[in-house]
């Protein structure tokens, strides 16, 4: 892969034993090019979605650049769950007074 590149046509699939976990190739790559152990830790992929990557793209949870990094050295990516922590902080807060529930 060409570093000079813009922007990349890419696919972002499921894994089927870790909810949450993500991985993203180029188009070009097929799934049985990927590293054996990686497609075992992985489960069975199911494609969610097919978009051009770009460095500047906005991602959900990750920095485009690192995406785009990994893509062009390992030509692949894993976007890793939420931490525990993190899915904490999406929680609504508690009420302000606990005094009031019986």
């Amino acid at each position: 892969m060409a570093s000079a590149q813009s922007s990349l046509p890419v696919s972002a699939y499921k894994s089927s034993k870790k909810d949450e976990l993500y991985l993203i190739i180029p188009q070009t790559t097929a799934l049985n090019e990927l590293p054996q152990e990686l497609l075992v830790m992985f489960g069975d992929p199911k494609l969610v979605l097919n978009f051009e990557m770009t460095p500047t793209r906005k991602m959900g949870r990750e920095d485009p650049q690192k995406v785009w990094d990994a893509l062009q050295t390992k030509g692949y990516f894993i976007q890793l769950p939420p931490q525990e922590i993190e899915k904490l902080s999406d929680m609504a807060p508690p009420p302000e007074r606990l005094d009031n529930i019986y």
